[in-house]
């Protein structure tokens, strides 16, 4: 872990720490709201340890205190872990090592330990900004449920204390960074807009999947952009060669 720590800079730990904290909140609230509904102290608890996902725990526990049966629960769950999938392919590079060590990384994909892998260039810091929020998160998740589920209905209305809104909040300050580049702007504002516009028609979790086809109106990179590459690519290989190559090349 100090590794991790002395790999990432100082900005990357702090906004590590902060996502942590949001997460604390969520993660209370959504303890209390599953206790205080009716269910056994366990079931909050055991679901953060297998599932680790805040938006399909949630979900799952709305569709059950509504009233739907456990196999409704569990689809609506997997619908919206489903955006997982693509994050799965972006931090493929980042799980190394025997299949035991894959396999807990996979557990520990999530919407902020995707973000942070993107946010680095560089192998190293990919792989300690990944194990390094991705464990940290699982702790700080489970810790807070465990409180939040322990304290039961003494939260009272987790909607009117804002606790709701720290956890879109926070990813929301982390993805403002790359809408500097222009494909990824274009990507991220139709994917909104399809999201919002097919949520009222479209059980949770389909709006969110359904926002990738923000991807096809991303574009290629522009043939300027390729040029550049190419001729710093062409200037680097003609310092490499001995001065008569570069002649016989010009």
């Amino acid at each position: 872990m100090r590794s991790l720590l002395r790999t990432l800079e100082s900005a990357t730990l702090r906004d590590i720490a902060l996502v942590c904290l949001a997460d604390a909140l969520v993660g209370a609230s959504f303890g209390a709201i599953s206790v205080s509904g009716g269910l056994p102290l366990w079931v909050p608890i055991a679901m953060s340890l297998l599932v680790f996902a805040g938006g399909s725990q949630f979900a799952a526990i709305g569709v059950v205190l509504s009233g739907g049966g456990a196999l409704a629960a569990v689809v609506t769950g997997l619908v919206l872990n489903a955006r997982l999938l693509p994050f799965g392919f972006t931090v493929a590079d980042v799980l190394e090592g025997p299949w035991w060590r894959r396999l807990f990384g996979a557990q520990l994909i999530t919407d902020e330990s995707a973000a942070f892998v993107l946010q680095q260039s560089d192998g190293r810091r990919r792989r300690a900004a990944f194990w390094l929020c991705g464990i940290a998160l699982f702790v700080v998740w489970n810790v807070s449920v465990v409180l939040g589920a322990a304290a039961g209905g003494l939260i009272g209305d987790t909607d009117a204390l804002g606790l709701d809104a720290a956890f879109p909040a926070v990813l929301l300050a982390l993805v403002l960074p790359s809408l500097g580049d222009r494909r990824t702007r274009t990507a991220a504002v139709v994917g909104a807009v399809v999201a919002v516009a097919a949520t009222p028609y479209l059980p949770a979790g389909l709006p969110v999947l359904l926002s990738l086809v923000g991807l096809l109106f991303a574009g290629r990179p522009s043939a300027e952009g390729e040029s550049r590459s190419t001729g710093v690519e062409d200037v680097a290989v003609g310092e490499s060669r001995p001065s008569g190559v570069k002649e016989e090349v010009r």
